[in-house]
């Protein structure tokens, strides 16, 4: 297993949001089949809410988004295109840790 503590997937554990609750489970099925561990943060307060949208850089950003510590790795789209294009590494700014 890597060792990728670092990642941080930013989520929403009460989202009552079909689509939102269906993208962050494919992040989390992604990472648990490539044996990524990451930390998994839920934006239930708006301290951690107001935190993901700042370092983001975007003020509206919903979860899920995704980092490599306080570095922005992107949101649900971003990361599905990088899994599609077998790029998660680059991605998850994993590639040159090692």
């Amino acid at each position: 297993m890597s060792d990728n503590s670092d990642i941080k997937v930013y989520y929403s554990s009460a989202s009552g949001n079909l689509k939102m609750d269906k993208q962050q489970q494919f992040i989390f099925n992604v990472l648990d089949g490539q044996k990524i561990l990451y930390k998994r943060v839920d934006v239930d307060s708006r301290e951690v809410r107001e935190s993901m949208r700042h370092l983001a850089g975007n003020e509206a950003a919903l979860p899920p988004q995704v980092f490599n510590g306080d570095q922005y790795c992107g949101d649900y789209q971003s990361f599905f295109d990088k899994v599609e294009c077998s790029q998660l590494m680059e991605f998850l700014k994993l590639k040159d840790q090692h």
